[in-house]
């Protein structure tokens, strides 16, 4: 029987610090997380796309002011009319959509003040 060797290469093991809320923890980082994008936090005056879809209807005008859960739009994607409703109450300082457009996810198709 004859007997052979087999070559293992390890890469080196790397350990990075990382801080939430004031408390340190040492960690091991793959080559996946060293590559992801960096988290930032949603900007709630920002509505955006949930999905791709088109716009059959908007019921607000820039400017206007708009209570908590008043409807803003219709976000249509797969068949299904999806209402798009004001997450607080506020101004539309800008609508970046018109009927009939189609937008990608995470468009944003309004913006409040």
């Amino acid at each position: 029987m004859a007997k052979t060797k087999k070559t293992i290469e390890k890469e080196e093991i790397i350990y990075s610090e990382l801080v939430i809320d004031d408390a340190a923890y040492i960690t091991l980082h793959n080559k996946m997380h060293s590559q992801r994008k960096p988290y930032v936090p949603r900007n709630p005056k920002l509505i955006k796309a949930f999905m791709p879809g088109s716009i059959p209807e908007i019921f607000v005008k820039k400017g206007d002011e708009v209570k908590e859960g008043q409807e803003l739009l219709i976000l249509e994607a797969m068949k299904m009319k999806n209402i798009i409703i004001a997450p607080f109450d506020g101004h539309i300082k800008s609508i970046n959509v018109k009927l009939g457009d189609m937008v990608p996810k995470a468009f944003v198709l309004i913006e409040m003040k």
